[in-house]
């Protein structure tokens, strides 16, 4: 009995690939074999040998391959593919300098490397009259809309607002005393400091933590001294009457020392030690609310500050001039009020909605 030897059969009952076009919208189709060339995947993606469809292999790292009408496509580097008939060539910039390129379609992985952007940079698609776009390795850019698309690569920066301060930084981490340190806060203070991210609850950290700015949600750190070294208060806080609950939850999650006074026939909520942004002298103020009788049926309105705020580019603060006094120290009102579109709701607001529209208000002075 004689063996008989065959050549390997390379066709496969169904090889299954997805197809894009210049909409980039994904599509599967079968192919049957398992080693197919340009102009298999062109046909398979409906094109005709008359059309001079251009093949092109999505890569994992996010480049594209161009495959050539009789080039095998290594299916194991991956299964998509951009299939468009093209005639012509396309143009683009990358940090000023002109490229072509044969493809309507280019990946940013593609425009890194005839850029030769560095890694660690950032890239970014330049638009008119809108943000610029940051193009990841694996995101497409039509370059057939008409005109020439540029590219531009800068050095990646975060925000990190401390107290008030906000700092950008090049590198996503920093640790807490040089974060303060570089928004000119002395760390030797005795601070209490809160990690304040977005949904959840304030965290306190100390000097030797690290901040990942990379993390979801990061908006700022707050500060507040550990203990009142002036004089303004007792060391046991004054409780002459009662917040709302939700309110005293608030101001101790705030981690300030606060008082609820009654001076004559006012009720004042007193905030020690509030740190306002720079650009204001003194930094450091005591905040006073004046509390109605019938709170929250009845609004709190504006607020109060000792000692006075000033501006240190010395420009003077619009209605600022109302005054008033608590136990013989004097206070500085600012007249802002709720307007019409925004009334005051017993149900929904409270001190902690003031205590936004006040640092909204301070910030206003200072361009934040």
């Amino acid at each position: 009995m004689s063996i008989q030897e065959t050549a390997p059969d390379h066709r496969a009952a169904g090889q299954t690939i997805e197809v894009a076009g210049e909409n980039l919208e994904f599509r599967q189709v079968v192919i049957h074999d398992s080693t197919p060339t340009g102009a298999q995947i062109s046909r398979a993606a409906g094109f005709t040998p008359a059309q001079q469809a251009v093949v092109l292999q999505f890569l994992p790292d996010g480049g594209l391959e161009d495959i050539a009408p009789s080039q095998i496509a290594d299916l194991s580097a991956g299964n998509q593919f951009i299939v468009v008939e093209t005639d012509r060539l396309f143009f683009l910039t990358i940090d000023g300098e002109r490229f072509e390129w044969p493809s309507r379609m280019i990946s940013g992985a593609v425009v890194r490397k005839l850029g030769k952007v560095p890694p660690e940079d950032e890239l970014l698609l330049t638009r008119v009259d809108e943000p610029d776009r940051v193009i990841a390795p694996r995101d497409l850019v039509d370059l057939g809309k008409g005109g020439i698309e540029s590219f531009v690569s800068r050095k990646p920066s975060w925000k990190l607002n401390v107290q008030g301060v906000v700092l950008t930084l090049h590198q996503p981490t920093i640790v807490v005393k040089q974060a303060l340190l570089d928004a000119g806060f002395d760390p030797t203070k005795g601070w209490q400091i809160f990690l304040i991210v977005k949904g959840e609850p304030k965290r306190a950290v100390g000097l030797d933590y690290t901040v990942d700015l990379r993390t979801p949600g990061i908006e700022k750190l707050r500060l507040t001294p550990t203990g009142v070294h002036n004089g303004e208060a007792a060391a046991k806080p004054r409780r002459h009457f009662d917040l709302l609950e939700v309110d005293e939850k608030h101001l101790d999650s705030l981690g300030v020392f606060w008082e609820t006074v009654i001076d004559g026939t006012s009720r004042w909520l007193l905030i020690h030690n509030y740190q306002v942004p720079p650009g204001y002298a003194p930094r450091m103020v005591m905040l006073a609310f004046l509390i109605p009788p019938t709170y929250p049926t009845a609004q709190i309105d504006m607020f109060y500050t000792s000692p006075k705020l000033n501006l240190t580019s010395g420009r003077p603060i619009d209605r600022t001039q109302v005054a008033a006094t608590i136990f013989g120290t004097p206070f500085n009102g600012w007249s802002r009020h709720r307007g019409p579109p925004a009334p005051w709701n017993p149900a929904t607001d409270n001190v902690i909605t003031h205590l936004a529209l006040v640092e909204s208000a301070i910030a206003k002075e200072v361009g934040q």
